[in-house]
């Protein structure tokens, strides 16, 4: 991506582009940030402070440098989380709308990820009954006549379109759903965990709800735990991720009887290209 278009990103996707800099060389100053992006220093500057504030960097003089020990409850900005690894993504949501079949009731988690297979969903045109907490992904798949939308009451979590708490919990607790399409915040050894206890109690619903989980998760979802455990690994009947994903770390799921899907890495790139 050219500089000059760069330019023209929207905040998250700048922010999102100067982040994946910055964690490729561990550090940088404003003037090489300004150069690479094709922005002034000044917007350099309220994009630090904007992250800083955030936690996701720490400020150095002229320069920042990406923040070594993330907090476990540690909540990534949503707008910014759907630019990184975007290609990636994609992928991996294609593979999961073509493991559906016409007809079955799927619940689709929120997560930039599973928003990815909502898309690929729609494009495929296949009849499904959908389910979920998420209202960006709701809007995605309302757009297509043959798909019957479920949208879980709730509340909507803060700088986020995803809908913690009853009604919702408690609805799930009334489904038997063919299919779960699920996110997780870290996989972590034979573990998955989220920042949160709410969205935890939500994907745990999601879990008890569906007869078949798929776990759909970029190889940067491999890193240390964070607050809350969802499940153990061996809940999950299926992983979908990329091919930047540690072949050891594979194996071992494997071994616990997880089946893993691999798709092929798509052009590096994090911020849209």
């Amino acid at each position: 991506m050219a500089s000059n278009r760069r330019a023209e990103l929207i905040p998250a996707q700048r922010r999102a582009f100067m982040l994946d800099h910055i964690r490729k060389r561990g550090a940088a100053s404003i003037q090489e940030l300004a150069q690479a992006i094709g922005i002034s220093m000044s917007t350099v500057r309220r994009d630090l402070e904007h992250l800083e504030e955030r936690g996701y960097l720490e400020r150095t003089h002229g320069g920042a440098l990406i923040q070594k020990q993330l907090q476990s409850t540690f909540e990534p900005e949503a707008a910014i989380t759907a630019e990184f690894d975007r290609p990636q993504k994609e992928a991996i949501g294609r593979a999961a709308a073509a493991t559906l079949h016409r007809g079955e009731s799927v619940i689709f988690d929120s997560s930039s990820t599973v928003l990815a297979a909502a898309r690929a969903s729609v494009a495929r045109g296949m009849a499904l009954t959908a389910v979920t907490n998420d209202l960006g992904i709701g809007q995605v798949l309302a757009t297509a006549s043959n798909i019957r939308v479920v949208v879980l009451g709730g509340t909507v979590r803060p700088g986020s379109l995803t809908m913690v708490g009853d009604p919702g919990r408690d609805f799930l607790g009334n489904l038997s759903a063919d299919v779960a399409l699920l996110g997780t915040h870290a996989i972590s050894g034979t573990t998955l965990s989220e920042t949160s206890l709410e969205a935890v109690a939500m994907k745990r619903a999601m879990i008890a709800a569906a007869k078949r989980i798929v776990l759909l998760a970029d190889a940067s979802k491999f890193r240390p735990a964070a607050f809350c455990k969802i499940c153990e690994v061996t809940e999950v009947h299926e992983l979908i991720t990329d091919a930047r994903a540690d072949p050891r770390e594979l194996d071992r799921l494997r071994d616990l009887g997880v089946a893993v899907t691999v798709e092929p890495s798509a052009a590096a790139s994090t911020a849209a290209a």
